[in-house]
């Protein structure tokens, strides 16, 4: 399987990532893992406020599949959440890294970036995933 991959991102071993954008930490879920779940049919945002800390669970996304609890790749507050994905939770397919993020965080500390991967470590952790058949 071929996966897409942004070099402008850190990715999550839970296959979330995240990107600076204007001082503030946008998240979403991989290429790998919106495969993995298929066709996605709901997504549970965070609210605005609310803190969130890295490696701990802050949505559920639900797929033809299956549902799977999405994790912060960074700790910090919530400042906005991409409500577009209420309506139209198909964008998580059809653009994971573009229109489809999930939520803004303003970061508490931007060295938590440090313990993500970049994408070409990442790439050949799922690609080494993909080969195992699990993920």
């Amino acid at each position: 399987m071929v996966y897409k991959f942004d070099s402008g991102v850190h990715y999550a071993k839970s296959h979330d990532w995240a990107r600076v954008e204007d001082g503030l930490v946008v998240c979403g879920i991989s290429d790998f893992a919106q495969n993995a779940l298929s066709d996605i049919v709901y997504i549970e945002l965070p609210e605005v406020g609310s803190e969130v800390q890295q490696g701990e669970v802050y949505s559920t996304v639900e797929s033809v599949k299956a549902a799977e609890e999405v994790y912060a790749p960074v700790s910090g507050e919530v400042v906005e959440v991409n409500e577009e994905l209420e309506d139209s939770p198909e964008l998580l397919n059809e653009d994971p890294y573009g229109g489809a993020w999930i939520m803004k965080v303003r970061p508490t500390d931007l060295a938590e970036l440090d313990n993500l991967m970049v994408a070409k470590v990442y790439e050949v952790f799922a690609g080494n995933l993909d080969d195992s058949g699990g993920h």
